[in-house]
């Protein structure tokens, strides 16, 4: 990689830290309730929205409480986006008179899209309507990122509370995640996205002619309003079917690098906010440290796998021994293979990495050209749970389940009762940590086997061998862990698929937000732990170490055999000279 790569790289994880912290503070004020710098403005709006719809904002609800509220306006969620999909055809907003989509299509999609998954097995602009993406996709792309958002508040005020039988209001929660932080950090990305030549528009597809005489349609619509959103939200989902890579989607290196850092922007931030919300701003930073070190390493390797290139391909090869010794290129070599020429590998490598350590999906080049280590890590990243970085508040409750586990491990190594951020972990909260951290690693591994095992479930693999394997694996990883990018070589828009896609979506969003609540709930019952001389501190780099040793066991425990017939065993065939 060349210089001009790294200094990119580098920059961007600067501006995305130097970010992290003003956000996050501001985040943690409008959780507690305080009054910020956009409260004169949205203040009014706020009480309205609460008048409106009978909520008390100051009556705060037991953990089930509050997850029953969530799954009930999940629920309500789901059932619009999947009514809008199917009546498409007589509704307004459809100047390309789409068809209504298929029954277990708009199934998957509307799953995909409450959940925050945003797994999509359609092309955007060749199967949806203006009005089913905006009033469908791109309003859950705001409510089911306030939802996870949510979900982070009350487990941060579960660590703070001392024999208290409540979390917050679930109501209040997702109106100022989405008034306050969502919606002007959309308003600001959108309008600087438009100035980059990101469409924007209400007119119908263009048609041209093409200089060979050809007629060519050009599609167009209200892309960046919703682009802004799926980036900030960790949502992912694409306005056209080639994603991020569409010029008309990401025409520029400036919106390239902007839409970037907002994939990442808020679960930094978060790691400052839950800090705040603790009242110990060393437990947020030590876990940014931790996603931080995490993310940079599997950048390395991505990156460096990209840029060795494929090394059957011998002009290649000369090319960058040639480049190496200083006599070729700078530009020379590395897979280019499904990479923007505008992005380069550098940009290419970078956006793969951050959209799969967070659960966002969208992409910018195609993962199934990536070398096999190269489309490896982004693979794996998904496998984790998405918890380095992860989704907006869901990567961070991830993250900590681990935490739970981490110190569980510990306390038993001493001999102690595991303690965290001042609350004793009991067998109750690991029961949940446990389920956490298992229910999307078994239906990502499951869920593969019977696509692998059914003739419905191999017909979408356009490469056999270790590569198919991984196609299907890197689908089920996707969905199983609510990221929502694809190897783009699988051809998953099967009843078969759509329907497993659709219950390992379900289980990976809910069977982790509930325990994460159940875990809220019971640690918020329990009185303050005073430290003692016994007590593991976790806010140090020797838990940092503790934490990435953890994260690393459960992931090469669970997917090493999986990734051993996939892209492992591809890159040792590539080695050898095989295909």
């Amino acid at each position: 990689m060349g210089a001009m790569g790294v200094f990119q790289i580098i920059a961007y994880l600067a501006v995305l830290l130097a970010l992290a912290w003003p956000l996050g503070v501001y985040m943690a004020a409008v959780y507690g309730g305080r009054r910020t710098v956009l409260s004169p403005v949205l203040g009014p709006l706020e009480r309205l929205f609460y008048r409106a719809g009978g909520i008390n904002p100051d009556r705060e609800t037991s953990w089930k409480s509050y997850a029953l509220a969530m799954l009930v306006f999940n629920a309500g969620g789901l059932l619009i986006v999947y009514l809008l999909q199917r009546f498409q055809g007589v509704l307004p907003l459809n100047p390309a008179e789409r068809d209504p989509v298929g029954s277990f299509s708009a199934l998957n999609v509307a799953i995909s899209f409450a959940t925050n998954t945003n797994w999509q097995n359609y092309g955007g602009e060749g199967t949806m309507s203006y009005l089913t993406q905006m009033v469908g996709l791109g309003v859950q792309n705001f409510l089911s990122a306030a939802t996870g958002m949510a979900v982070m508040a009350a487990l941060a005020r579960g660590f703070v509370r001392k024999q208290c039988g409540t979390i917050g209001n679930f109501w209040a929660d997702m109106t100022r995640s989405t008034l306050y932080i969502l919606l002007p950090l959309s308003i600001v990305l959108s309008v600087v996205l438009v100035s980059q030549g990101v469409v924007q528009t209400f007119q119908p597809y263009h048609e041209l002619t093409t200089l060979t005489g050809e007629s060519q349609t050009i599609a167009v619509g209200p892309a960046a309003s919703q682009i802004a959103i799926k980036q900030l939200g960790t949502n992912g989902g694409g306005f056209f079917n080639v994603n991020s890579a569409h010029p008309l989607e990401n025409p520029t290196p400036l919106s390239n690098f902007l839409q970037l850092l907002a994939i990442l922007l808020i679960p930094a931030a978060f790691c400052i906010t839950f800090g705040k919300m603790v009242r110990d701003e060393r437990q947020g930073w030590l876990l940014l440290t931790v996603m931080t070190v995490f993310l940079a390493g599997c950048l390395a390797v991505t990156a460096y796998s990209e840029q060795q290139g494929n090394p059957l391909l011998e002009p290649l090869s000369v090319t960058q021994k040639a480049m190496e010794a200083g006599e070729g290129p700078a530009m020379a070599g590395g897979n280019m293979e499904g990479k923007e020429v505008r992005f380069g590998i550098a940009n290419s490598a970078l956006w793969a990495v951050a959209t799969t350590a967070a659960s966002n999906g969208s992409v910018n080049s195609m993962h199934d050209s990536y070398t096999p280590l190269g489309g490896m890590i982004p693979m794996w990243l998904m496998q984790l749970g998405e918890i380095i970085f992860g989704g907006v508040g869901s990567g961070l409750y991830g993250l900590l389940m681990v935490a739970i586990v981490a110190v569980f491990a510990a306390g038993l190594m001493v001999g102690r009762t595991p303690e965290y951020i001042g609350k004793k972990i009991g067998p109750f909260e690991m029961k949940m940590a446990s389920l956490a951290i298992l229910f999307p690693s078994v239906v990502t591994l499951a869920f593969t086997a019977i696509a692998l095992l059914t003739s419905e479930g191999t017909r979408g693999i356009s490469n056999p061998g270790p590569h198919g394997l991984s196609q299907v694996l890197y689908a089920f990883s996707s969905m199983g862990n609510n990221n929502g990018s694809a190897f783009a070589g699988y051809g998953a828009n099967t009843d078969m698929v759509n329907i497993l896609g659709g219950i390992a979506m379900l289980v990976a969003r809910y069977w982790v937000m509930l325990p994460a609540l159940a875990v809220a709930g019971a640690l918020a019952s329990k009185r303050q732990t005073p430290p003692s001389q016994g007590t593991l501190p976790t806010h140090t780099p020797l838990f940092g170490l503790l934490l990435i040793v953890t994260i690393l066991a459960i992931g090469a425990l669970t997917f090493l055999p999986a990734l051993a017939l996939g892209p492992i065993v591809e890159h040792l065939i590539l080695k050898q000279g095989g295909l």
